[in-house]
């Protein structure tokens, strides 16, 4: 079985590099949940994250912990600032070439430059902190320049990160030859099926029965129509403030966006990323879940961060609450 631990950088107050409207802290933590995803896909594989949601932790509580679950493969991923283009990854200055860290830096290295197009600004190496403290083989990558309209561009689209995550994960596989699990694709050769799924998908209302949305931001705004154009906008709702009723989701542009309805049944739209807003409600169905699989889907992200607001994403009550945090704290 192969460990890779998975760091997406900065978070919390430390917001790393922020321009063009994208924030570092954002674009890693995206970036990880898709490369954890992509590593899913594979057989053999266990994979742990240093944050799954937008909390800080320092350099060496990274490494402590990578070092403490005895991972294989430590993955920091980070995006770059400073006024250049393109892809470029690093390992401690006491690694070369012939080292494990260097056998690895130069499969991904190749498979982030094939997935992305970017420019190859080279595999370098550096006396970072996470890559000094870190007891496995240990790669930091930057990817691109949030700085430079070009590579920002690039930054704001799903699709491309999920180009960055296909990158990173094949080059794990190859260096240490992991193969897919019967039926698994990566998600950047599933273009053409997911544009006939998206139809379908957008037509099962059952999965919202009985959930509403809630917005995580104050000043939301919400649609009269599937757009994101700022004349179709009617109105903004305030965090903790949404709609009752989830129809549907549907894909709008580069983007999601839920059919929602009002309490006069009114239809709206408003955004379906999980950065805005969450979904809320199906207690029913969760009630029969264990704390083990709540702490699960805690860990994955799945109901956001902060105490209160995972509690009520799980519907459940304070004292089940305590029983699943105890759990999360306990595996991290």
């Amino acid at each position: 079985m192969v460990k890779i631990f998975i760091d997406a950088g900065h978070g919390g107050h430390d917001g790393g590099a922020i321009a063009n409207g994208l924030k570092e802290k954002d674009l890693t933590l995206e970036i990880a949940r898709k490369l954890r995803s992509e590593l899913n896909k594979y057989r053999n594989v266990q994979v742990k994250m240093s944050r799954t949601g937008d909390t800080f932790l320092s350099l060496s509580r990274r490494a402590n912990i990578a070092n403490s679950w005895g991972a294989d493969l430590f993955v920091s991923i980070h995006i770059n600032a400073g006024g250049g283009v393109g892809y470029e990854d690093y390992i401690h200055t006491s690694q070369n070439s012939k080292t494990k860290s260097g056998k690895i830096q130069s499969c991904i290295n190749a498979e982030m430059i094939k997935a992305t197009g970017w420019r190859n600004r080279g595999r370098k190496r550096a006396n970072f902190a996470v890559l000094r403290q870190t007891k496995m083989p240990a790669i930091l990558t930057e990817n691109g320049f949030i700085d430079t309209k070009t590579d920002a561009d690039k930054l704001k689209s799903n699709s491309f990160l999920n180009k960055i995550a296909d990158g990173h994960a094949k080059g794990i596989a190859k260096h240490f030859g992991l193969k897919k699990k019967k039926g698994s694709s990566s998600t950047t050769s599933k273009k053409k099926s997911n544009k006939k799924k998206t139809t379908s998908n957008s037509s099962k209302v059952s999965s919202y029965k009985g959930k509403r949305v809630e917005s995580k931001v104050n000043g939301l705004r919400f649609y009269n129509k599937p757009s994101w154009k700022d004349k179709d906008v009617i109105g903004r709702v305030n965090k903790g403030y949404g709609f009752p009723n989830i129809v549907s989701k549907h894909k709008v542009g580069k983007g999601y966006q839920y059919k929602v309805k009002n309490s006069k049944g009114k239809v709206f739209y408003i955004t379906a990323s999980d950065k805005y807003v969450r979904v809320v409600g199906g207690s029913k169905k969760r009630t029969g879940k264990t704390i083990s699989q709540m702490a699960d889907e805690v860990i994955k992200g799945k109901h956001g961060s902060g105490n209160a607001n995972r509690r009520r994403s799980l519907g459940i009550s304070k004292s089940q609450y305590e029983k699943v945090r105890k759990e999360v704290n306990r595996r991290m």
